[in-house]
């Protein structure tokens, strides 16, 4: 072998080892101020910075990250607008901007994982919460549901709102904007939409539809669904459950019956595959 060859074999063995490899990357889908983030310039933004977040939703425990406020990243977004943020399995959560963009109370933040010192599995068997998993200081202060905290997100998309995505989830028109169902329909969009559809309308790939065949409603008698709500496993156990259960702090009790509500509204508006928009 000649210099030369042991020379390229050194240099290539350095670019392979001697440093980390910085695959992922986050796509920004906003429109005109679309743009893809790699994992080691998020690394490197202005204001990446250590958070701490107390029991963390996903992990169970206390944990630190290197984080970006999520509001610096959201280039051109208004509070009224509709953003989705999608996983690698498919999840997609579903929110409106203004939380998102807070400076102050609940705030978001997009956490990095460093390839370095990558993050821990989220459970036996299962991977950890990167490459970019959205998460919240202060959370209690705008009753940030556990959907609200998305984990190996790969893209983050601005989007018509749900309602006009999905009229087969819209509740009767002619019921008032103040009508307890109508704000229970928020709260399905909220809590709900980020696993489970309603009419096959939505993006979820998770949990059961919630209307057909038939609606919780249907089946639950209504102390036992928000029971079930507040604690799946206390009603139900098995070792892959996946719904969280939403304690008071999440979902106030006023909140729960209005969201019950809809679900039981909505039982009356099913939406056949034949008649589906």
């Amino acid at each position: 072998m000649d210099g030369n060859h042991l020379k390229m074999l050194i240099l290539l063995g350095a670019l392979l080892f001697g440093s980390p490899l910085y695959a992922a990357q986050l796509n920004l889908e906003l429109g005109a101020n679309s743009r893809t983030w790699q994992t080691e310039e998020l690394l490197k933004h202005p204001q990446v910075q250590t958070i701490s977040i107390s029991n963390d939703v996903s992990y169970k425990r206390d944990m630190n990250y290197r984080a970006v406020p999520l509001s610096a990243l959201l280039t051109g977004i208004k509070p009224d607008d509709h953003l989705q943020a999608v996983a690698l399995d498919g999840f997609a959560a579903e929110m409106t901007a203004a939380p998102l963009l807070n400076t102050q109370g609940a705030r978001a933040w997009l956490a990095i994982e460093d390839p370095a010192t990558p993050w821990p599995p989220l459970s036996e068997d299962k991977p950890g919460a990167g490459p970019f998993y959205l998460v919240w200081t202060n959370p209690q202060a705008g009753n940030i549901s556990p959907e609200q905290w998305p984990f190996q997100v790969a893209s983050i998309k601005r989007l018509a709102p749900v309602a006009e995505r999905f009229p087969a989830l819209l509740p009767d028109p002619a019921l008032k904007a103040d009508d307890p169902v109508n704000k229970g329909f928020a709260l399905f969009q909220k809590n709900c939409l980020a696993c489970h559809r309603l009419n096959g309308a939505g993006d979820a790939q998770f949990g059961p539809d919630l209307n057909i065949p038939y609606n919780p409603t249907e089946y639950f008698g209504a102390d036992f669904l928000k029971r079930y709500i507040r604690d799946p496993q206390s009603l139900r156990q098995w070792p892959q459950a996946k719904m969280p259960g939403f304690s008071t702090e999440v979902l106030p009790e006023g909140d729960l019956r209005m969201l019950v509500g809809y679900l039981k509204h909505m039982a009356g508006r099913k939406v056949t595959s034949a008649s589906k928009p």
